[in-house]
């Protein structure tokens, strides 16, 4: 069919609310104001002059279940208020953006900036929004904009660019979810047989999808998937998965891996000139994209999504001319002459005269088959965010140490009831960011338990229960647990590799000076930074021996490579 008459089946009927607290009656209405004349068409303005009224405020919209989309509560206010008001909007309203209001010139107080600080940290905000001093403020406008975009996103309750519906329990509807999310795709669930499930149906004119899943695309005209397949999904939006038939297959640049140190290759590759090639097996963003929440790379103060740090960079390298092949891997890669040829799964050959390797790892298993029969059920490697709000009021596990771990655990505490984080180490400061523990610390609903590990686990069709085992008694517990993600460190998928290049023990390649110290490096002058031990072919990111496990670090390596290439291709070219 063809596009969405009227914005598509009316979903909710009241409009979102922004709710605004300042116990001074003046900067009240002037907040009050701009709000009206910036978004009043398409949400309901709020202001409350004290704690009680606003804490009615929430209770209310969440009996009535009406959305609040941003929270804007005044740093003035007595701290007890503050924070009473901020934990519930979080707990009745845990997609709502949340805001300290300050005035202009208070970030020279200290005090101030440690309030904010130290509100972030533990969860209670997004971010500080600066009050509008005169009429048609557009830094106000522009600030509370940003947030209610962030809001509409991934308001579960709100019409997106895809429309997923399947049962609650689908193990395959909980991963079409999580495909769209890793690849930043913006997606809405819908239970089959659920009053919002049941309108979308009767509007695109489809029946129930039973034990399958039904995938609506309406920002795309409208199209209607049965049961697809990952790379159909992904060419319905318009992701490429294949190369065209007559296009010409020989490339400058071939980058495995669209992760952030790949995708920096592409950008940088791709706008000095060199025709470049993207392979990516999975999804755009790699372990980076499954991130919740980014809170330490550099410009974003209110920190980023893995998913939409990802996009972004895929958008920038797209527009410089990269291509890209998505869910598909290289199967083979060899070097013939001066160029290097990669056999493609489902594409064929292709050649060119350089490669970087940013393939990235894969996460360890905890190898208890009781819960490897449960993955996609309530068991999850990495941080799927997508499976949050239907967790929420629930009980969650995290296992792992290290900062995909404590981002996962504080993004969980937004809606879970409990999270429990085992770790096998006595405590998190040897493997996890400092800002990560003071949040873990601070969150009431989280529990850490160290020196323990998952032995054993179950349910009917789905995860109910972990097993723990004291690694210092013995003694093993039974937890209640709605869902169970694991990140306990990952290993390069370096197998596919040729014999030629250099790898430690634990798979990661050699580049640089430990190239240089390998017997197979070939040639009299010594290797490039992150050349490996075959002359043209480059390595950055996780998939590198002696890397940083960091997102900057990443796209630093990514970067910087494309100078390295660029003096190979001379050279090559001056012999």
């Amino acid at each position: 069919m063809g596009g969405v008459p009227g914005g598509g089946p009316r979903l909710r009927s009241a409009r979102p609310v922004l709710l605004v607290v300042d116990a001074d009656p003046e900067r009240l209405e002037r907040c009050e104001t701009e709000l009206d004349r910036g978004f009043g068409a398409d949400f309901r303005v709020r202001g409350e002059l004290t704690a009680a009224a606003a804490l009615d405020c929430l209770r209310r919209a969440h009996e009535w279940e009406q959305r609040v989309a941003v929270v804007l509560v005044d740093h003035l206010l007595p701290d007890d208020d503050r924070a009473e008001i901020l934990a519930a909007s979080r707990t009745l309203h845990p997609d709502a953006r949340r805001a300290l209001l300050i005035e202009w010139g208070a970030w020279a107080e200290r005090t101030t900036a440690s309030a904010i600080l130290t509100a972030m940290s533990v969860g209670d905000i997004n971010y500080y929004v600066l009050k509008p001093w005169i009429a048609h403020d557009e830094l106000f406008h522009r600030t509370v904009a940003e947030f209610v975009q962030e809001w509409s996103r991934y308001e579960v309750a709100n019409l997106r660019e895809v429309v997923v519906i399947a049962a609650s329990t689908s193990v395959r509807g909980k991963a079409v979810r999580s495909l769209l999310a890793r690849n930043g795709i913006p997606s809405a669930f819908r239970d089959s047989g659920s009053a919002l499930a049941n309108e979308v149906l009767e509007f695109v004119g489809e029946p129930d999808p039973g034990d399958g899943v039904l995938v609506w695309m309406p920002a795309v005209g409208g199209k209607v998937l049965h049961d697809p397949t990952d790379a159909e999904i992904a060419e319905a939006w318009g992701v490429p998965t294949t190369l065209a038939p007559d296009a010409d297959r020989s490339f400058d640049l071939l980058v495995v891996g669209a992760g952030p140190g790949g995708l920096a290759a592409a950008v940088y590759g791709s706008s000095e000139g060199l025709r470049t090639l993207v392979v990516e097996r999975e999804s755009i963003g790699g372990q980076a994209g499954t991130s919740s929440l980014i809170r330490n790379y550099l410009g974003f103060s209110r920190g980023i999504r893995g998913s939409e740090l990802a996009q972004r960079g895929y958008q920038q390298a797209w527009v410089f001319g990269a291509h890209f092949v998505l869910m598909r891997t290289v199967e083979r890669l060899e070097k013939r002459g001066d160029r290097f040829v990669a056999q493609i799964e489902a594409v064929g050959e292709v050649t060119a005269r350089a490669v970087v390797l940013a393939s990235g790892v894969s996460y360890r298993r905890l190898d208890v088959p009781s819960l490897e029969s449960l993955v996609g059920a309530g068991v999850y490697y990495g941080a799927s965010v997508s499976e949050a709000h239907g967790l929420q009021d629930r009980d969650a596990c995290v296992v792992g140490g290290g900062n995909s771990a404590g981002q996962a655990v504080l993004h969980l505490a937004r809606y879970c009831r409990r999270v429990l984080l085992v770790i096998r180490g006595e405590d998190l400061a040897a493997s996890m960011s400092q800002y990560l523990i003071d949040a873990i610390v601070a969150a009431d609903n989280v529990t850490v338990r160290a020196s323990s590990e998952v032995v054993d686990g179950g349910g009917d069709g789905r995860l109910e229960y972990v097993v723990l085992r004291d690694r210092r008694t013995g003694d093993e517990e039974t937890i209640p647990v709605d869902g169970l993600f694991v990140m306990i460190g990952a290993v390069p998928g370096t197998d596919w590799l040729p014999a030629g290049v250099g790898r430690d023990a634990h798979g990661f390649v050699l580049t640089g000076s430990d190239a240089a110290a390998d017997p197979r490096w070939p040639e009299d002058r010594p290797p490039q930074p992150y050349e490996t031990t075959i002359p043209g072919l480059f390595a950055v990111g996780d998939v590198r021996c002696g890397s940083v496990k960091r997102v900057a670090s990443a796209v630093g390596e990514g970067s910087v490579v494309v100078s390295q290439i660029h003096t190979h291709l001379k050279v090559r070219s001056d012999a």
